[in-house]
C-alpha cells in the first residue's frame, strides 16, 4: 500500500471535494504524494468536463457587486438545481465575482482570464466543474457605470440562490425609490433605458410589422400613420424603462417616478438564470 495516512486522504478530499474511492486511488497511484494526486484528480476531472461540454446549463445563480463607479453583474450557470443550491457552487459564484470585479473585466472572455490565486477564473471553474460533476460556465457578464448603485437579487425559490439580478446606476439621494425601480426592472424586464437607445433597425422592423398588421386589418389609409405611431408607442413602453408603467402604480410612468424622486438613471443591467 502507498505511504499515505488517513489525514492525507481527508486533506485531499477537503481540498477538492472528491469521493473517497477516487481520492484513495489517486493517492495510491501518486505514491502518497499529495501534489501529484491533486494533479491526477484535476486531469481526470478535465477529461470529464470535455465529455460534458455539449450539455445544457439551464440552472445557476445571479450575483452582483459594486466597486467604485462600476457595478458588475454575472450569471454562473450549471446543469441542475441540485448543484445550483449547493454551498460549493454558491461559494464559487462569490469567488468568480470577486475575481472579475478585481480585474475590471467587462466581457465574459476578460472574466474567464481574470486571476484568482494562482489560476484564472476559467481554470477555477473547470476544476470546480470536475468536483461537482456538472458543466459550469460563466454565461454572462455586464457592467454598469454610475455615481451610486441599487443592486436587487431576487429568489424565485427559497431553496435556490438568486435567479434574477438587477443593477441600476443612478445619481440622486432617494435610495428607496432607486431600489423600487430595480425591483420594477426585475419584473418588467425592459431592454433599453430610453427609446433613443433602441437601435434604428429594430424600430424600422417594428414599424414595418405594425404597418402590415394595420393594413391587414383593413384600417383606413388616412388613419394608418396615427395607428402605426400608437402601436410603436406600445412597443417603446414594452422595451424602454423610462416609458414603462410603474409596477407599484400603473398610473405612473417610470420617467415621472424618477423625476419626482430627483433621480437620474445612468444605466441598468438585468439577468435571469437560463433566459
Amino acid at each position: 500500500m502507498a505511504d499515505f495516512s488517513l489525514e492525507d486522504l481527508k486533506t485531499l478530499r477537503e481540498r477538492l471535494g472528491t469521493g473517497m474511492v477516487e481520492t484513495k486511488n489517486a493517492l495510491v497511484e501518486a505514491g502518497g504524494d499529495l501534489d501529484k494526486a491533486t494533479e491526477l484528480l484535476r486531469l481526470r476531472g478535465a477529461k470529464s468536463n470535455a465529455k460534458r461540454s455539449d450539455r445544457s446549463t439551464s440552472e445557476g445563480l445571479i450575483t452582483a457587486k459594486e466597486n467604485g463607479s462600476i457595478a458588475t453583474l454575472i450569471e454562473l450557470a450549471c446543469e441542475t438545481d441540485f448543484v445550483a443550491k449547493s454551498e460549493k457552487f454558491v461559494a464559487l459564484g462569490d469567488k468568480v465575482l470577486d475575481a472579475v470585479v478585481a480585474a475590471g473585466a467587462t466581457t465574459v472572455e476578460e472574466g474567464l482570464a481574470a486571476s484568482v490565486g494562482t489560476q484564472t477564473v476559467g481554470e477555477l471553474i473547470g476544476d470546480e466543474a470536475a468536483i461537482l460533476g456538472e458543466k459550469i460556465e460563466l454565461r454572462r457578464l455586464a457592467t454598469v457605470s454610475g455615481e451610486k448603485f441599487s443592486i436587487y437579487l431576487h429568489k424565485t425559490n427559497k431553496d435556490l440562490p438568486a435567479q434574477v439580478g438587477v443593477v441600476v446606476g443612478y445619481s440622486g439621494d432617494d435610495a428607496e425609490t432607486a431600489r423600487s425601480v430595480a425591483q420594477h426592472i426585475s419584473f418588467a424586464a425592459p431592454i433599453y433605458l430610453s427609446r433613443d437607445d433602441v437601435p434604428a433597425d429594430e424600430v424600422d422592423n417594428e414599424r414595418r410589422i405594425v404597418e402590415e398588421i394595420s393594413r391587414g386589418e383593413g384600417k383606413p389609409e388616412a388613419a394608418l400613420p396615427k395607428i402605426i405611431e400608437g402601436r410603436l408607442g406600445a412597443f417603446f413602453k414594452q422595451v424602454s424603462l423610462l416609458e414603462q408603467d410603474y409596477a407599484r402604480d400603473n398610473k405612473l410612468v417610470i420617467n415621472k417616478v424618477l423625476s419626482e424622486a430627483g433621480l437620474t438613471v445612468s444605466g441598468f443591467a438585468r439577468f435571469k438564470v437560463g433566459a
